[in-house]
Formats: C-alpha cells, sequence, structure tokens
C-alpha cells in the first residue's frame, strides 16, 4: 500500500511538473507582440490594409524585445507595438522615467497597467497627429504608436491596443 501512495504522489507531482512547464504557466515565457496585435487586428486600427509586417523578437543584454511595425498600403497610417521586459535587476518603471525625461511633456494616463504615460502631437513636441503611449505593467514596458489619426482618435486607439495587450501580461 505504501508502495502505491508513493507512486501517486510521484505521478501528481511529475504531472505537475509538466503543467507547469507549458509555455502558459511559465513565467519566463516570451510574449510575441505580433500574435496579439496581428495582421488583421492592425487592418482594424489603421481602418484599412496594411502592409506585410516584419516582426522581431530579440534576447538582448538588457531584456527581452518584442517589436512589429504595421503601415498602411496607402502609406498615410503606422501603428509600432513593442513590449520590453527588462533583464533581472532592472525597472521598468525607471525605463519610462528615462523616456519622459527625453520625452517632450507628456501626461499620466490612469487606469491603464502600473503606470501609463501618453505623448501627443505639438503639445509633447511630436508631429501632429502622432501618438506614443507607454505603459508599465509588472516587469514589462508596453510602447504603442500611432500616426494619421487626429490626436484624440489615436489617443483612445492606441489606449485600446494597449488593453488588448496588457490583457496578455
Amino acid at each position: 500500500m505504501r508502495l502505491l501512495i508513493n507512486q501517486l504522489v510521484l505521478g501528481f507531482g511529475a504531472g505537475i511538473g509538466l503543467i507547469m512547464a507549458h509555455p502558459l504557466w511559465a513565467t519566463d515565457a516570451k510574449i510575441i507582440i505580433s500574435q496579439i496585435i496581428d495582421k488583421d487586428t492592425a487592418e482594424t486600427v489603421l481602418e484599412g490594409p496594411v502592409k506585410v509586417p516584419s516582426p522581431r523578437n530579440i534576447d538582448g543584454r538588457d531584456g527581452y524585445y518584442s517589436k512589429c511595425n504595421y503601415y498602411s498600403v496607402s502609406g498615410d497610417k503606422r501603428l509600432v507595438v513593442r513590449l520590453f521586459q527588462p533583464a533581472s535587476g532592472s525597472d521598468p518603471h525607471k525605463e519610462l522615467d528615462q523616456v519622459a525625461e527625453n520625452s517632450g511633456s507628456m501626461r499620466s494616463i490612469s487606469g491603464l497597467g502600473d503606470k501609463a504615460r501618453m505623448s501627443r502631437g505639438a503639445e509633447s513636441g511630436l508631429p501632429s497627429n502622432v501618438v506614443m503611449l507607454y505603459v508599465v505593467k509588472g516587469n514589462s514596458l508596453v510602447t504603442v504608436g500611432l500616426s494619421g489619426f487626429d490626436d484624440d482618435v489615436g489617443g483612445e486607439k492606441a489606449k485600446s491596443v494597449a488593453q488588448k495587450i496588457l490583457a496578455q501580461l
């Protein structure tokens, strides 16, 4: 009987180990941004067809990057999505603070991740119809850039894209 109990416990432990090793549960699972914001999603956001994107996913010394740029076929609209997960010992809040220091005016956005800041058009030194949204959630810094829309519309679209990404973190 004792042998049977030990085998059951060992089998249960091995099963849990296999479940926890699955990428969905792994703590170091790499998020591929172009799978969250895919071409169809980009076409919805940009309100028309987009060129074939070239996503990139890179493990660097300072952390993991996943990025993808979408350009409308007409060339007048763009969507840029980035995910940065800093290496151990780095803080995404500090990364966001550095972006804020090196950018024009940014305003805080509440209700999005742990901390969010947005730059929009002329008020931030950007060209008109350009919005940059930066959001920290956990150990991730998400960037959503959008151009070709009125700043208010672009800001709302950028928030919507960020929320879709944040839901996967």
